[in-house]
C-alpha cells in the first residue's frame, strides 16, 4: 500500500510539473524538459556501469550531448533554424574524443554515445519543435502526453485484472496482450473526448493520433526492457520513488514523440 500511494504522490507531482510547464512558457518547457533530459543522459550512461565490456565517461558524455539540446533550444528561441547546424560538430567532438581515451571497444563506446543521442536528444527536442510550430500547439502536447499516460494507466490495469496471454514474455513477463488492448482502447475514448475538449476538434487527427500513441507506447516500454534486461538490471535509477528512474518514467514518450511529430507535420503541412 505504501508502494502504491508513494507512485500515486511521485506521479502527481511529476505530471503536474510536466503539465505546467508546457502550458506556461517555451522558457518553463525548455528548463523542465531539459533538467530530465540531464539526468536521463546521467543515468543512461550509468546503466553500463555493470557492464565491462562498454567504457563511456558519464559526466562528459551527459554534457556534449546535453550541449546539442541546448543548440536545439537557442535555436527555436531565436527563430534561427540555420544554429541547428551546430549540433553535428558537437556530436561528432563527442566520438573524436575516443582517440585519446585508449579504452577497449571503442566501437561499441561509440556506439552507446549515438544511441544516447538519437534515443534520448532527439526526442525531448522534438518536443521542442511540436510545442513551437505555433502558439496553440502547446495542447497538442499536452494531449499526447495524456494519450501516452492513458495508455500507460489502462494498459497496467487491464494487465492485472484481465491479463493471461503474454505479449513479449522474453523481454517483459508480466505485459499481457489483454493490457495492451486495454490500453488501446482507452486511448481511443480519451483521443475521443480530447477531440470534443481540446484546442483541435478534428476527430480524425485525435484517432489516429491514438493509433499511433498507443502502440508506439508499449513498444518504447518494450524497448527500455530490453535495455535492462541485457545490462541484468531492474530499474533504471531510483529518482523518482515508486517508479524508478528518468527513463522508466519517459520510456514510453521516448520512443512516440518522433512518431507522433512526422504525424503532425503531416498533418499541419501537407
Amino acid at each position: 500500500m505504501s508502494n502504491i500511494l508513494q507512485r500515486i504522490i511521485t506521479g502527481s507531482i511529476f505530471i503536474s510539473l510536466i503539465i505546467f510547464s508546457l502550458w506556461y512558457s517555451m522558457f518553463a518547457t525548455i528548463g523542465v524538459m531539459g533538467l530530465f533530459l540531464i539526468l536521463g543522459l546521467y543515468e543512461y550512461f550509468k546503466l553500463f556501469d555493470q557492464y565491462k565490456i562498454v567504457d563511456v565517461n558519464k559526466v562528459s558524455n551527459t554534457i556534449i550531448l546535453f550541449l546539442t539540446y541546448c543548440v536545439f533550444s537557442i535555436s527555436i528561441l531565436t527563430s534561427k533554424v540555420e544554429l541547428m547546424i551546430i549540433v553535428l560538430p558537437i556530436v561528432f567532438i563527442s566520438l573524436i574524443i575516443e582517440i585519446w581515451r585508449k579504452k577497449d571497444n571503442p566501437i561499441l563506446n561509440l556506439g552507446v554515445v549515438i544511441l544516447g543521442f538519437i534515443y534520448l536528444v532527439v526526442p525531448f527536442s522534438l518536443l521542442l519543435f511540436i510545442s513551437n510550430i505555433s502558439s496553440h500547439n502547446k495542447p497538442f502536447v499536452i494531449s499526447m502526453f495524456l494519450l501516452i499516460w492513458t495508455n500507460d494507466t489502462f494498459a497496467y490495469l487491464s494487465g492485472r485484472f484481465f491479463g493471461k496471454t503474454k505479449l513479449f514474455e522474453r523481454i517483459s513477463p508480466k505485459k499481457t496482450w489483454e493490457g495492451t488492448i486495454g490500453g488501446f482502447l482507452f486511448t481511443l475514448i480519451v483521443a475521443y473526448l480530447i477531440s470534443f475538449w481540446g484546442v483541435n476538434n478534428d476527430l480524425d487527427f485525435w484517432l489516429i493520433s491514438a493509433c499511433i500513441i498507443a502502440p508506439t507506447a508499449i513498444l518504447g516500454d518494450l524497448l527500455e526492457s530490453l535495455f535492462k534486461r541485457s545490462l541484468n538490471i531492474k530499474d533504471s535509477g531510483t529518482i523518482l520513488p515508486g517508479h524508478g528512474g528518468i527513463l522508466d518514467r519517459f520510456d514510453a514518450m521516448l520512443f512516440t514523440v518522433p512518431f507522433f511529430y512526422a504525424w503532425f507535420v503531416i498533418y499541419n503541412y501537407f
